[in-house]
């Protein structure tokens, strides 16, 4: 169970935000903090590196509640409940269906059946085949299939197109058992990733989200991917549209800070100096992503992910007490960018969590000053 939480923490949220796992933009040229100047972050109250969940960006008990429930029983009528329960246009309802789809899929991976075992994931196909005009079970069946194709497929072949096929004709069905609800578009969006939808096309998914969620910041990280030059897009294609995304941004939205999540996705493969993140670009995206942060309502589900990207930037940036008031909020949850690159999330964060209070306390900082 323990190896399955970890995998499912990296299928949770990347698999939406996939391209933007393709590199590894890892602490390489940073200072240890095992280097004998890094000062103690148990100091600050910090949860210990071995105690950090990698499981999810912040908290959601109930999510988790379930998680284990399904899984230690495979019912899934505890995950119909909640997903009935979650808001179509809440942000919580699209990460979790994320969740439930991930659990699933890495069960089948693990298990994959045979004679004298049922395959993992078969509360998934029950939950389908008991109540196939479920709105959320269409959802989660839809995200499933999606996942299928990129962790078992490769792009471009026949078994990958199949999949996304089906997965098309999924979200179809799943839009249909609940016209209001945006979830079932933004999993096409993947599916138009990977099937190398025409803009048109893919123009036609992306109105009918604006039509129902309008200021979905997961819809609109997982539209930014079609715009990425990996897919079928440009650089310049990808600023544009995380920098109109933000333009348009209403009060309170974390839209503001989509430019810096097209800055991460286009960074360098290898950037050691700090002065690359203090350049314009970079400390307009890191603006625009602190007065998303500082606007946005505490319990706004996407927080936590703006705030472990902005820890990031931050650091490299050696913007010391900056990244000690993001870490505050943060920390003890790490299942988010940029932390899922590394092999070890829980161990990547700790360098950087390292090095901002090691620079935090060389500038004047220490505990007592450091407001919570």
């Amino acid at each position: 169970m323990e190896i399955l939480w970890v995998l499912m923490a990296l299928i949770m949220i990347s698999i939406v935000l996939l391209p933007f796992l393709r590199r590894r933009k890892s602490a390489v040229g940073l200072v240890s903090p095992d280097h004998p100047d890094a000062a103690d972050p148990a100091n600050y109250g910090f949860v210990r590196e071995e105690e950090l969940d990698i499981r999810m960006p912040g908290p959601d008990q109930d999510l988790l509640d379930v998680l284990d429930l399904v899984q230690r029983t495979q019912d899934y009528r505890a995950a119909q409940q909640l997903l009935s329960g979650t808001d179509a246009g809440d942000e919580l309802r699209w990460q979790r269906v994320q969740a439930f789809a991930g659990a699933a899929s890495l069960e089948l991976r693990d298990r994959p059946g045979g004679a004298d075992e049922a395959p993992g994931g078969q509360w998934l196909r029950v939950w389908r085949a008991e109540q196939p005009k479920d709105a959320g079970g269409a959802a989660v069946h839809a995200e499933f299939l999606v996942q299928q194709a990129w962790r078992t497929a490769t792009p471009g072949t026949d078994e990958f197109r199949i999949i996304m096929e089906e997965a098309r004709a999924a979200c179809g069905d799943a839009a249909l058992l609940a016209p209001g609800d945006p979830v079932p578009y933004i999993v096409e969006l993947s599916v138009a990733r990977g099937l190398g939808y025409s803009q048109k096309d893919f123009e036609q998914v992306w109105l009918k989200i604006l039509d129902r969620a309008p200021a979905h910041m997961g819809a609109h990280l997982a539209a930014l991917q079609y715009w990425c030059e990996k897919w079928h897009g440009s650089r310049e294609l990808a600023y544009s549209f995380a920098e109109a995304a933000a333009a348009r941004a209403p009060q309170g939205s974390l839209l503001a800070a989509m430019p810096l999540f097209a800055v991460f996705e286009h960074l360098p493969e290898v950037t050691l100096v700090s002065s690359f993140y203090q350049t314009e670009v970079v400390t307009k995206a890191v603006h625009g992503a602190l007065h998303a942060v500082h606007s946005a309502r505490p319990d706004d589900p996407m927080l936590a992910h703006v705030r472990h990207l902005l820890v990031f930037f931050l650091v490299r940036g050696e913007r010391w007490a900056e990244a000690m008031n993001q870490l505050v909020h943060v920390d003890g949850h790490v299942g988010a960018l940029p932390w899922s690159l590394a092999e070890d999330p829980a161990a990547e964060f700790a360098v950087y969590r390292a090095l901002a209070v090691a620079g935090y306390e060389a500038n004047g900082g220490s505990p007592a000053t450091l407001p919570h």
